[in-house]
């Protein structure tokens, strides 16, 4: 069975910084792509950032590129989002997701808030 759990949401005030993870059980984690989507209230889930297999990262560049920073350690199952210089726009519900590198099936996690006052 798949599990991604994600932690370290919480509420911060505007310009600082939190660290999200997301440790995944029950998958080859190494053979999986690993990203990043938020949900504002009222709002679609948006693409955050990603983390190919090989370590190759992308982000949206408007919203996050140059504040936010997602790595993965896969000798322990577990891809990190570093949000720094936080805004309250970046307050969300964060979701981990999991996709096969080879497209052959995807995963989410249940969410972690993050709260930015301002």
């Amino acid at each position: 069975q798949v599990q991604l759990v994600e932690s370290g949401g919480g509420l911060v005030q505007a310009g600082g910084s939190l660290r999200l993870s997301c440790a995944a059980s029950g998958l080859t984690f190494s053979n999986y792509n690993m990203a990043w989507y938020r949900q504002a209230p009222g709002k679609e889930r948006e693409f955050v950032a990603r983390i190919s297999w090989s370590g190759r990262s992308t982000y949206d560049k408007d919203s996050v590129q140059g504040r936010f920073t997602i790595s993965r350690d896969d000798a322990k199952n577990t891809v990190y989002l570093q949000m720094n210089s936080l805004k309250p726009e970046d307050t969300a519900i964060y979701y981990c997701n999991a996709v096969h590198r080879l497209s052959l099936g995807g995963y989410w996690g249940q969410g972690t808030q993050v709260t930015v006052s301002s």
